[in-house]
């Protein structure tokens, strides 16, 4: 991929007011607290870094970045967010439905068309982002946007309340 240089990178943006999702979820904490279920209308926006196609003279094509984002978010879109890597929590799929335990202790059964499973370790915004700009790198590979160097995305809960992951794709 790219190269980014300090003192010349062309950065782009795509934050559209489509490119949100709502969503249920609850994080576990340090100790032994769990938090209990509510949900957010989350904000998703996306940037890159890198050097200019010389056949196309664009970053990245956003178009493309459009749908791509639009699709990210609708996955989880009117879902309960479930992390699966977080050692708390105990995710069980049995059929059509989704058991979560915290600690061993039975806490929620959800219809499992509700449930967005992430290979994540908490619902955090800061781990959403990270997932998000995982799912979009993995995308982007496939197109070969040759010249990017740097995605990054932001993720909001609550004006004013956001988190971004940053990663270099070289």
């Amino acid at each position: 991929m790219g190269t980014v240089s300090k003192e010349n990178a062309f950065r782009v943006s795509v934050t559209k007011d489509y490119l949100v999702f709502a969503a249920a979820h609850f994080i576990t904490f340090a100790g032994h607290r769990c938090e209990s279920l509510h949900g957010h209308n989350y904000r998703v926006g996306v940037t890159f870094e890198g050097d200019i196609d010389e056949e196309s003279w664009y970053v990245v094509d956003f178009s493309f970045v459009k749908k791509l984002m639009k699709r990210l978010c609708d996955e989880i879109d009117h879902k309960v967010l479930l992390p699966l890597q977080n050692p708390k929590l105990q995710v069980t799929v049995e059929d059509e439905r989704v058991l979560v335990a915290y600690d061993g202790t039975p806490r929620y059964v959800f219809p499992r068309f509700d449930c967005a499973l992430l290979e994540i370790p908490n619902t955090t915004v800061e781990m959403l982002a990270q997932y998000l700009v995982h799912k979009a790198r993995a995308e982007l590979t496939k197109k070969k946007f040759a010249k990017l160097a740097v995605i990054e995305i932001e993720v909001e809960e609550n004006f004013g309340q956001s988190a971004f992951y940053r990663e270099l794709i070289i």
